[in-house]
């Protein structure tokens, strides 16, 4: 999240975003979470969301397009407020299950 303090993203958990199939998704980073809403084709989704800004509801939209390296670029929008920008990667988990 290149707009924030280099800790805000992982302050309480790690940061990330998750879309499914059929458009549901979901994220975290500071003390934001969101139940993402939205649909898109292969390279690109926009979605709305719901959620929670430091226990207030919070809401908005937003948008994700994958990039040539793999990685995700978008933004998470605040109805009425700011915007959060970010680059989300494919996360690999080096702890076998």
């Amino acid at each position: 999240m290149p707009d924030h303090v280099e800790d805000y993203p992982d302050m309480v958990g790690l940061a990330y975003i998750l879309f499914e199939e059929g458009g549901a998704g979901e994220f975290a980073f500071g003390c934001v979470t969101g139940q993402i809403f939205g649909g898109g084709h292969a390279d690109a989704v926009a979605f709305s969301w719901e959620g929670n800004d430091e226990m207030d509801v919070a809401s908005g939209d937003g948008w994700a397009e994958l990039q040539p390296d793999g990685s995700l670029k978008g933004a998470i929008c605040f109805h009425g407020a700011d915007e959060a920008n970010f680059i989300a990667r494919r996360w690999t988990s080096s702890t076998a299950c």
